[in-house]
């Protein structure tokens, strides 16, 4: 690993990166995204050194060419393909051995890169030695896989339109120039991040599958108040990080031009996914795109994930990514306190981001009695996988005919909130909030912890031995946790 992290002689500007699209036929099949200047030829990809691969054009801009490549490994340890002169092992076997790794919140609000690389990456390193170690076969990211937050000084036109009064706000255009500076910010900042040496390793040796959160746009999006969504720079900025979010999440053309099988909504409008491997299904609704003040999803996004969740081959386990936990404390209580306290609706956001806010109760019922069919009607077991929120903790749902596990693991990169804020989420989890009669929600401490969060950095793995799962948290102080059955 340490050769591969120092190596900065490959002849483009960025990549590869790879994608996940699932497996068919004994076969793993692969996207890769490359980035070079506009005039570079891009080199060739040849996998198991079979064959020779020639990208499609997604994009371009800003002088820059982004490719993909189209391939398929063998299902099996030990594959791997040629980029040019480079040449990269891929774990794709997919057999009664899996190892799996979850991601989320991959930097933070302010001064992300300023931080020295080592220690922002520190976890990122620590995932790349396990990898080294004992291969992972896909990396799950669950959400804000950049901060973007930044954008906001992208342009001097956008720093005074955020500075603005709302009627000031609601009045002006978003133009060519400030259009040009956020897309420009957007797609230069996931190349910034995705270069980074620990990421940019796995990244070539890992398949990824994403689902982006509210700081792939910028904090808080779909969920401000006063009109803001409609406001047509708030949209432009919107659709500039949606175009960086499919070439750079989901890798398909920004047009929505042509879409794998696994995004079901072929008007790419939700922008939710569905992969099918051995054993193994993964779910990602997408809880951003049609997201509104009173909705996390839109018709289109629950017709797809209704969809989705359906026909899954009966032997296998469902792992549901939902963005924002899908098990969470009682906000009620906080939401009911802030309607009253000074200057406190400035965290009305925060909470409306959530299925457990007042605004979104209906739909969370809905939510949760669909993943209680899943696992009761269809006979599935379901995993949720989350993050949002800084912090690891794990949930459960007890349904009619079996327990759901919910696990967070947020952020790999955030620093952790006060110990302070993880016992007041602590004290809202123990007085418990039950949607849906007879079938309790509950969170729990973390395997050999005693506190319900953990206020430090963390991700997850997941391992499949033949039929049997566990999970294990990685804790940046406190360490490996035990192994989790689920």
């Amino acid at each position: 690993m340490d050769e591969a992290l120092d190596d900065t002689s490959v002849p483009w500007l960025a990549g590869p990166f790879l994608f996940g699209r699932g497996c068919y036929a004994g076969s793993a099949k692969i996207a890769a995204l490359l980035v070079t200047y506009h005039d570079d030829t891009p080199p060739v990809l040849s996998p198991m050194g079979e064959g020779r691969i020639m990208p499609v054009k997604l994009a371009e801009k800003f002088d820059r060419s982004y490719w993909r490549y189209d391939f398929t490994l063998p299902q099996q340890a030990g594959a791997w393909y040629d980029l040019g002169e480079e040449h990269f092992p891929v774990s794709t076997d997919f057999g009664d051995n899996l190892d799996l790794a979850f991601v989320s919140c991959n930097g933070q609000e302010q001064g992300d890169l300023d931080r020295p690389i080592a220690q922002r990456n520190a976890l990122w390193a620590d995932l790349c030695h396990g990898h080294d170690v004992k291969p992972f076969s896909l990396l799950l990211h669950g959400g804000d896989q950049i901060y973007a937050d930044m954008v906001w000084q992208c342009h001097p036109d956008i720093t005074a339109w955020h500075k603005a009064s709302n009627s000031a706000k609601k009045s002006a255009i978003f133009t060519d120039e400030m259009a040009d500076a956020v897309l420009k910010f957007y797609l230069d900042h996931y190349i910034i991040v995705y270069s980074l040496p620990q990421i940019a390793y796995l990244m070539a040796r890992v398949p990824s599958v994403m689902m982006w959160d509210d700081h792939d746009i910028f904090d808080g999006w779909g969920s401000h108040a006063g009109g803001f969504q409609e406001m047509a720079v708030a949209r432009g900025m919107y659709d500039a990080a949606r175009y960086a979010f499919m070439l750079m999440q989901l890798c398909i053309p920004p047009d929505g031009s042509t879409l794998p099988e696994g995004i079901y909504d072929k008007t790419a409008r939700s922008l939710g996914w569905r992969y099918d491997y051995p054993g193994i299904t993964i779910i990602a609704p997408d809880l951003r795109s049609e997201r509104r003040r009173d909705a996390l999803m839109g018709d289109v996004g629950w017709h797809m994930l209704e969809k989705m969740v359906r026909n899954v081959p009966q032997s296998n386990r469902i792992l549901l990514m939902s963005s924002v936990p899908a098990i969470g404390p009682r906000l009620s209580v906080v939401e009911a306190i802030l309607q009253v306290m000074p200057r406190a609706q400035k965290y009305e956001d925060d909470l409306r981001d959530q299925w457990q806010s007042r605004a979104h109760r209906r739909e969370w019922c809905r939510f949760l009695e669909l993943i209680e069919d899943i696992a009761t009607t269809d006979d599935h077991d379901v995993t949720i996988l989350s993050g949002e929120i800084h912090l690891a903790t794990r949930g459960v749902f007890e349904t009619r005919s079996r327990i759901v596990h919910q696990l967070v693991a947020s952020g790999i990169a955030h620093n952790a909130p006060a110990n302070a804020f993880a016992r007041c989420l602590g004290f809202l989890a123990w007085l418990g909030d039950n949607p849906l009669p007879g079938r309790p929600t509950r969170l729990c401490p973390l395997p050999g912890q005693s506190s319900i969060y953990v206020a430090e950095r963390n991700y997850l793995t997941l391992s499949r031995h033949q039929s049997s799962w566990h999970a294990n948290w990685h804790l940046e102080h406190s360490g490996l946790t035990p192994d989790f059955p689920i």
